[in-house]
C-alpha cells in the first residue's frame, strides 16, 4: 500500500523596493520560506541572478536537500546493519548549466561524505551502504540528474 505525504510551506516575496517589478533591476529577489512552527529560511536568487549572497538560494537548497536525505537514510541503513557511525560530515557540490536564453538545469551533484565508524571491520560494508541509499532517498529518487559519491571512511 502506498502512503501519501504532503508538504506545505508558505512563500512570501519581500523584495518590493517601491516600484514592484517595473523593470528587472527595480526589485530584490529576497523572499521568506516558512513552515508553521519551524522558522524562516531567508531566501534570494543566486548572486549571478541579482540575488543577495547572504541568503539561501534555491540551488543551494536543492543540494542541501539531496545531502540531508542521503545522510539520514545512510544513518538509518548503518544502524540497521549494526554499523556504529560516530561522525558524519559532507561537503556536497552541485553543477548547474545555464543556456544562452537563461534557462538551465542541474547536470550533477557530488556528495563527499566523510564518515567515521567505530570498527575497522565494518569499513567495506559502510562504504557499500552509500550506494544502497539511492534505493530509498526520496529526494534522489525524484530528480533526473546523476548523484555521485566520493566517500571517505575513517575509524575511531
Amino acid at each position: 500500500m502506498t502512503k501519501t505525504h504532503n508538504y506545505a510551506i508558505d512563500l512570501a516575496w519581500t523584495g518590493n523596493l517601491g516600484e514592484g517589478t517595473a523593470n528587472p533591476r527595480a526589485y530584490s529577489r529576497n523572499h521568506d520560506v516558512t513552515v508553521e512552527g519551524v522558522g524562516t529560511i531567508s531566501g534570494s536568487s543566486d548572486p549571478s541572478f541579482r540575488g543577495d549572497p547572504t541568503r539561501w538560494n534555491p540551488e543551494q537548497l536543492l543540494v542541501a536537500s539531496i545531502a540531508q536525505c542521503h545522510m539520514l537514510w545512510y544513518l538509518g541503513l548503518a544502524a540497521a546493519a549494526r554499523i556504529v557511525v560516530t561522525d558524519y560530515q559532507d561537503h556536497p557540490t552541485g553543477t548547474m548549466l545555464e543556456k544562452t536564453n537563461g534557462a538551465g538545469q542541474f547536470s550533477e551533484v557530488i556528495l563527499r561524505p566523510e564518515v567515521t565508524i567505530a570498527s575497522p571491520r565494518d569499513e567495506d560494508r559502510a562504504r557499500e551502504l552509500h550506494e544502497r541509499v539511492a534505493e530509498f532517498c526520496f529526494i534522489a529518487r525524484s530528480i533526473n540528474f546523476p548523484i555521485h559519491h566520493e566517500v571517505t571512511i575513517r575509524t575511531t
